[in-house]
């Protein structure tokens, strides 16, 4: 069931062969019928020819070779007898049928047999399980002259239909008065299961699930291909135009998911240019406003006015960093995530800051390794400067990684744990810089784990605060 929710080939297969069984049932079905109506129609020419060609012989030899010419002509399927009067009870001459069929064919004739004067031929007990052979005939069953579009010979002959489908009696009046019987019962295969049936039906299958997984795989990989760039658009990566190639549903999705990758690395282009030439048109006014606050006399409005000055320049910049954060340009590798990030503390703490790196097992993961490594920058020097220290480790999961900096502060209420990832949100009222920045750290941090296929997600401890980013593990991204 798992393979049949996860293989696009596995589905089509397995209806391909539910389709097959399926038309092999109908095709037997139909042909039951018809199949059977032949193969009783050409047992009952047969049987009909050869007992006119008995009777023609026997009509034309010495009555002395009678009994050694119908023992020669008897198979495994049909007897033959002579009696000197007309068979008109049924079942006594069906119980005799059984006896005939029952006795055993002679393995060589013998070379000299004296002519017999008896015509009939004696009675025989037929045992119980050939009377079941003719158990399931009709009791109203009874002669029928044979017409003579059938029959060709000019003599009376009569046709007795037997219990079994393919069981069927005859009776000639011979010229000399005499009768010549014969009963065939022959058990027909079954036209459903049977060997060659099976051999047949295993070998188209074979064959058609060969060709379905060529025609499945055909089809699916394109659209693994599709589902892998999709990934890796989603994590912020740089992902060349997909090939439009294939049938035209295929190379209709190629297309539109081409040119919505277009038009998305266009938008945020078009963005971070109008905020650069934002930032960049914002330094002239703000270049005059401080040559201006130059003049002012009063020193305490001088300072104030340089102060907001400043703090305008900053946003400006803070706001063209989040800008370009978003358009990533730095290309995707396959880097020592575990190596990353303990080189990171170790930095900060020989800046003398309260950073310790926990025990971590060794994780290998395809990132941009630039942009996480400010991430988690971000977040151990806010867990420094809030929270006093900052504990780092990492773990895995089947699906993830995640990366927690946890420390001993006084936290922040829950109902804040989203808006500090808002742009220029800051608990820190002052709006100084110094003790509470400008409120585009958090922001950055989450745009660029977003653009990873993560995210981060704060919860209280104990005694403190955890930061935890949490980043996918995906073989299609890679």
């Amino acid at each position: 069931m798992r393979w049949w929710r996860k293989s696009l080939a596995a589905q089509f297969i397995c209806f391909l062969l539910m389709a097959l069984v399926l038309s092999q049932v109908i095709g037997f079905l139909i042909s039951w019928d018809e199949r059977d109506k032949a193969l009783r129609a050409a047992s009952k020419g047969e049987f009909l020819s050869r007992t006119a060609s008995l009777a023609t012989l026997l009509e034309s030899i010495p009555p002395g070779f009678h009994t050694d010419v119908l023992r020669a002509s008897g198979t495994t399927y049909t007897r033959f007898w002579m009696s000197g009067q007309d068979p008109v009870d049924t079942l006594a001459w069906r119980k005799q049928a059984v006896a005939q069929l029952e006795e055993p064919l002679p393995n060589l004739l013998p070379a000299y047999r004296p002519p017999e004067l008896t015509s009939a031929a004696p009675a025989k007990t037929p045992s119980g399980k050939g009377l079941q052979l003719f158990e399931r005939a009709i009791a109203s069953e009874g002669w029928t002259r044979l017409s003579s579009d059938i029959w060709t010979l000019p003599r009376f002959a009569k046709f007795l239909p037997l219990g079994d489908s393919h069981g069927m009696g005859l009776a000639v009046q011979l010229s000399d008065g005499r009768w010549l019987n014969s009963v065939y019962r022959k058990t027909m295969p079954n036209p459903f299961w049977n060997t060659q049936s099976l051999v047949s039906l295993a070998v188209t299958a074979t064959t058609l699930a060969l060709i379905g997984v060529f025609v499945a795989n055909r089809m699916a990989r394109p659209m693994r291909r599709l589902a892998g760039a999709a990934e890796a658009l989603g994590r912020g990566q740089s992902v060349e135009p997909l090939p439009e190639t294939g049938p035209d549903d295929i190379r209709r999705t190629t297309e539109a998911f081409n040119r919505m990758q277009a038009r998305l690395t266009r938008f945020v282009e078009d963005r971070t240019r109008m905020l650069a030439a934002i930032s960049h048109d914002l330094r002239t006014p703000l270049t005059s406003l401080r040559l201006r606050a130059e003049f002012v006399t009063d020193s305490d409005a001088q300072q104030k006015m340089m102060a907001t000055i400043e703090e305008i320049q900053t946003m400006t910049e803070a706001a063209l960093a989040f800008a370009r954060e978003e358009a990533v340009t730095e290309a995707t590798r396959t880097v020592n995530l575990t190596a990353l990030i303990e080189s990171l503390c170790d930095d900060l703490a020989d800046l003398g800051q309260n950073v310790t790196f926990l025990d971590s097992p060794k994780i290998t993961y395809r990132c941009r390794p630039d942009g996480l490594r400010r991430a988690v920058r971000n977040l151990i020097e806010n867990a420094v400067r809030y929270g006093n220290e900052a504990r780092v480790q990492l773990n895995e999961t089947p699906s993830s990684v995640r990366i927690a900096i946890e420390d001993k502060g006084p936290g922040i209420p829950e109902a804040d744990f989203e808006r500090v990832f808002e742009p220029f949100f800051r608990l820190e009222s002052s709006r100084n810089r110094e003790t509470g920045g400008v409120g585009l750290g958090l922001s950055i941090a989450r745009a660029t784990v977003r653009h990873h296929g993560g995210d981060i997600t704060l919860s209280r401890l104990k005694n403190g605060l955890s930061a935890t980013i949490t980043l996918p593990k995906s073989d299609r991204g890679a």
